[in-house]
Protein backbone atom coordinates (compact mmCIF):
# COMPACT_ATOMS: atom_id res chain seq x y z
CA UNK A 1 0.00 0.00 0.00
CA UNK A 2 1.65 3.35 -0.88
CA UNK A 3 0.14 6.28 1.52
CA UNK A 4 0.14 9.42 0.13
CA UNK A 5 1.85 12.93 2.18
CA UNK A 6 -0.19 15.39 3.15
CA UNK A 7 1.28 18.19 0.80
CA UNK A 8 -0.92 21.23 2.55
CA UNK A 9 1.04 20.55 5.78
CA UNK A 10 3.51 23.92 6.14
CA UNK A 11 7.13 22.19 7.03
CA UNK A 12 6.99 24.76 9.54
CA UNK A 13 4.13 24.70 11.23
CA UNK A 14 5.04 27.83 13.87
CA UNK A 15 4.57 29.85 10.11
CA UNK A 16 0.90 29.17 9.66
CA UNK A 17 -0.16 32.24 11.74
CA UNK A 18 2.73 34.72 9.29
CA UNK A 19 1.12 32.98 6.52
CA UNK A 20 -1.97 34.02 6.95
CA UNK A 21 -1.49 37.03 7.84
CA UNK A 22 1.02 37.22 4.22
CA UNK A 23 -2.12 36.14 2.61
CA UNK A 24 -4.51 38.21 3.96
CA UNK A 25 -1.82 41.75 3.05
CA UNK A 26 -1.19 40.10 -0.57
CA UNK A 27 -4.86 39.78 -1.13
CA UNK A 28 -6.17 43.38 0.27
CA UNK A 29 -3.57 44.89 -2.21
CA UNK A 30 -5.09 42.90 -4.62
CA UNK A 31 -8.20 44.69 -4.19
CA UNK A 32 -10.41 41.70 -2.24
CA UNK A 33 -12.04 43.06 1.25
CA UNK A 34 -10.06 41.24 3.83
CA UNK A 35 -10.31 41.02 7.87
CA UNK A 36 -7.20 40.46 8.71
CA UNK A 37 -8.27 39.20 11.93
CA UNK A 38 -9.74 36.19 9.85
CA UNK A 39 -7.66 35.91 6.70
CA UNK A 40 -8.52 32.89 6.25
CA UNK A 41 -11.80 33.83 5.28
CA UNK A 42 -10.71 36.07 2.07
CA UNK A 43 -11.20 32.52 0.25
CA UNK A 44 -14.91 33.35 0.31
CA UNK A 45 -14.60 36.82 -1.28
CA UNK A 46 -12.91 35.70 -3.87
CA UNK A 47 -15.18 32.33 -4.44
CA UNK A 48 -18.19 35.25 -4.04
CA UNK A 49 -15.83 37.15 -7.83
CA UNK A 50 -15.41 33.97 -9.63
CA UNK A 51 -19.63 33.48 -9.04
CA UNK A 52 -18.04 30.16 -7.05
CA UNK A 53 -21.10 28.85 -4.53
CA UNK A 54 -18.45 28.67 -1.52
CA UNK A 55 -19.46 28.97 1.87
CA UNK A 56 -18.84 28.26 5.91
CA UNK A 57 -18.80 25.24 6.60
CA UNK A 58 -19.40 21.74 4.09
CA UNK A 59 -19.08 22.15 0.64
CA UNK A 60 -19.80 19.02 -0.96
CA UNK A 61 -21.64 20.32 -3.75
CA UNK A 62 -19.09 22.14 -5.69
CA UNK A 63 -16.92 20.43 -8.06
CA UNK A 64 -12.59 19.69 -7.17
CA UNK A 65 -11.85 22.29 -10.57
CA UNK A 66 -14.20 24.95 -8.49
CA UNK A 67 -12.17 24.78 -5.19
CA UNK A 68 -9.00 24.42 -7.03
CA UNK A 69 -9.75 28.16 -8.59
CA UNK A 70 -10.62 29.86 -5.89
CA UNK A 71 -6.70 28.57 -4.00
CA UNK A 72 -5.21 28.64 -7.41
CA UNK A 73 -6.05 32.37 -7.24
CA UNK A 74 -5.01 33.02 -3.86
CA UNK A 75 -1.89 30.89 -4.10
CA UNK A 76 -1.08 31.95 -7.52
CA UNK A 77 -1.16 35.78 -6.37
CA UNK A 78 0.65 34.59 -3.05
CA UNK A 79 3.66 33.06 -4.93
CA UNK A 80 3.81 36.17 -7.50
CA UNK A 81 4.51 38.34 -4.43
CA UNK A 82 6.84 36.23 -2.68
CA UNK A 83 9.09 36.23 -6.24
CA UNK A 84 8.51 40.04 -6.60
CA UNK A 85 10.02 39.86 -2.96
CA UNK A 86 12.80 37.91 -3.92
CA UNK A 87 13.30 39.41 -6.90
CA UNK A 88 13.59 43.08 -5.32
CA UNK A 89 16.10 41.68 -2.48
CA UNK A 90 18.73 40.23 -5.26
CA UNK A 91 18.57 43.63 -6.85
CA UNK A 92 19.23 45.44 -3.23
CA UNK A 93 22.18 43.15 -2.17
CA UNK A 94 23.53 43.13 -6.27
CA UNK A 95 23.90 47.10 -5.65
Amino acid sequence: MVRRRNKNRLLVPEAAVSLEFFKGNVMRERGYQVNMSQPQNVKYEVARTLGIPLEPGYNGKIQAEQAGKVGGHIGGNMVREMIRMAEQRLTETQK
